[in-house]
């Protein structure tokens, strides 16, 4: 082996493409970007949504549904929830303070009692909203109803 015969191994080199130096370099004229056109131009940039000419998917696709600005979300208790609460952290009365006290709800939330399982507790409720099937089970195991706006 002498110098003369020197060579880096294969695939540890290659020829980079020298663009836009002359009609020698084989990548002369348009510099491989073809005629015309902003892809061609220095300095383009595609807006990353640009279809290309085409109708944006965003126009495509019909617009559906609808949000009603007036919806009232309540925190939701069914009766038997309430009945568990009222065991593990031992209620006396089932009222904003108390869950918001304990961590169930946050401060601006408001509470609805539905009326789905049983309650054998005598409880006074003061909350923002209450079923009809939840205010009759209450009142028939001898508690108290108190909405409050």
């Amino acid at each position: 082996m002498n110098l003369h015969n020197l060579r880096p191994a294969k695939g540890a080199t290659k020829k980079s493409k020298r663009i836009g130096r002359g009609e020698a370099s084989g990548h002369g004229g348009t510099s491989t970007k073809g005629n015309k056109g902003g892809q061609s131009r220095a300095g383009y940039k595609s807006k990353k949504s640009h279809e290309g000419g085409q109708m944006p998917i965003q126009r495509r696709i019909p617009k559906v549904g609808f949000k009603n600005i007036s919806r009232v979300e309540y925190k939701v208790f069914n009766l038997g929830q309430v009945e568990t609460l009222v065991e593990k952290y031992g209620l006396s009365d089932f009222k904003m303070e108390n869950l918001y006290g304990n961590g169930l709800i946050n401060r601006t939330d408001k509470v609805k009692i539905l009326g789905n399982g049983a309650i054998t507790a005598k409880l006074a409720f003061r909350v923002n909203a209450v079923s009809e099937k939840a205010k009759a089970i209450i009142e028939a195991a001898g508690g108290t109803v108190e909405i409050i706006k």
